[in-house]
Order: structure tokens, then sequence, then C-alpha cells
């Protein structure tokens, strides 16, 4: 198995940003959520270069977002006063609201609900989660063109471009012949403790599905949870033989 071009120390996958902006509108939310969310902890206007620093993102994703962001007029931005020949600095803020106790969205609390209702009334609930991650891996996806497949250094790297944007710190490592993505944190963490079976199944369903999508050459077989406390690993195979492939 090729597993080049990929700077493997440690574990981890140094990975050289993209300049380019996000491609599609859901992958690029879990991102621009990351920068509303840095904005929202500082109370002083903040930079591009010290949002990209804190959010782990490159400038100029981290710019494209803001800019989202004030035309969708949640965040402002404002122009720096120079009377001094350069260019002024731009900083950002979030719009100011009302905070209300209580006001904060329960989405781990609707998580927990849907968990437990596929765990507690559907007849094969893995396969349900399973089937449920693999759509979103296919809809979170860049699908490439007709008859083109995607190589298996492009697709693994688009796989933890995929991961990370959703929150799963992943990491690419060697295994013997083989490989694995190591998920470091996952961001469903108090749901899968209690509905292991259900949350898990959904990501690897996720990977599944993005690979497929991308009608890449490898697939993840399976994932093993709780490898240790703050570690999920999911092992990397061959994918299906291309003519059991859709081409669409």
């Amino acid at each position: 198995m090729v597993l080049t071009n990929y700077c493997v120390k440690m574990g981890s996958v140094d990975r050289i940003p993209s300049d380019e902006p996000p491609r599609r509108g859901t992958r690029a939310g879990a991102g621009r959520l990351r920068v509303l969310e840095a904005l929202r902890q500082v109370p002083e206007p903040q930079g591009v270069q010290e949002l990209a620093a804190r959010v782990g993102l490159h400038v100029n994703t981290v710019r494209f977002h803001l800019d989202r962001l004030v035309a969708e007029g949640l965040v402002v931005r404002h122009v720096e006063d120079r009377r001094v020949p350069g260019r002024p600095r731009l900083s950002f803020t979030v719009v100011a609201g009302p905070r209300a106790h209580g006001e904060k969205r329960s989405y781990q609390l609707l998580a927990a609900i849907l968990a437990s209702f596929v765990s507690g009334s559907v007849a094969n609930p893995v396969a349900a989660a399973t089937e449920a991650g693999a759509t979103w891996g296919h809809y979170l996806t860049e699908r490439p063109g007709p008859y083109r497949r995607t190589g298996e250094e492009e697709s693994l790297s688009e796989l933890l471009r995929i991961l990370d944007d959703v929150g799963f710190a992943p990491e690419l490592v060697k295994s013997g012949e083989g490989g694995e993505v190591w998920l470091r944190h996952c961001p469903f963490l108090e749901v899968a403790e209690e509905h292991r079976e259900v949350v898990c199944a959904v990501h690897l369903g996720l990977m599944q599905g993005a690979l497929a999508e991308m009608r890449a050459p490898v697939t993840t077989e399976k994932l093993k949870p709780f490898v240790e406390p703050s570690l999920c690993v999911a092992t990397i195979g061959q994918g299906p033989s291309p003519d059991r492939r859709a081409e669409g």
C-alpha cells in the first residue's frame, strides 16, 4: 500500500495547508463555526492571522469564513484608522446579541435522543447507523469527474481533511503493510460513551461513504473504539473492485 508524500512522525502527519477556500458549504460549516466560536471567546477585535493561529486553519481559509460570516450578519469587520501609508489592518468581532441563560443550543441532547432512538427502536441499529454515516460521507465529499478514480494518497488526504473539519483531529499512521487513521478527539464523546455501537457505526460509515464517493482504491475496514481513553483507530484496507463501483 502506498503511503508516500506524507511526513509520518510519532504517529502524526504533517500536511501542507491549502490556499484554496472550502469547496462545499456543508463541509465548510464546521470550520466556520470554529472561527465564530474563537471570536466569541475574546472581547477584543481579532485579526485574520490571530484567528488562523487560534483555530489551526490556513489564513486564506479563515479569511473566506470571515467574509461569509460578515455577509450573514454574524460578524463585524473593522478597518484600522491609519495615518501612515500602507494597507489598513482589518479586525473582526462578533455581533452583540442576547445571551440569555439557556439560549445555548443543546446539540448534545439532540444527538443523545436520536442515538437512543436508533439503538432502542431499529431492528439492526449498527447497520442503520453505518448506512446513515455513509450517506453523509457521500454528501460531504467532492465527487471526481466521470470515470476518474482518486488515487490513494489524494483520497486519504481528503479523508483526513473532512474528518478534521468535523472535529476528529485525525492522524494517518503506518501499520505494517497497511495503514490506520487515528481519531484522537471524538466530537461526540459524551454520546458515544452511552451509545457506542450507534455513534461509532456512524463514524465508520462516514469514512466509508467518503472514500466510496471518491472512488478511492482503499476503504476503512473497521473502527476500533477507545483503544485508549481518547483514541479510536480505523484500519485502512483495499476498497471494492472498480467493476463494482457506480460511475455516476
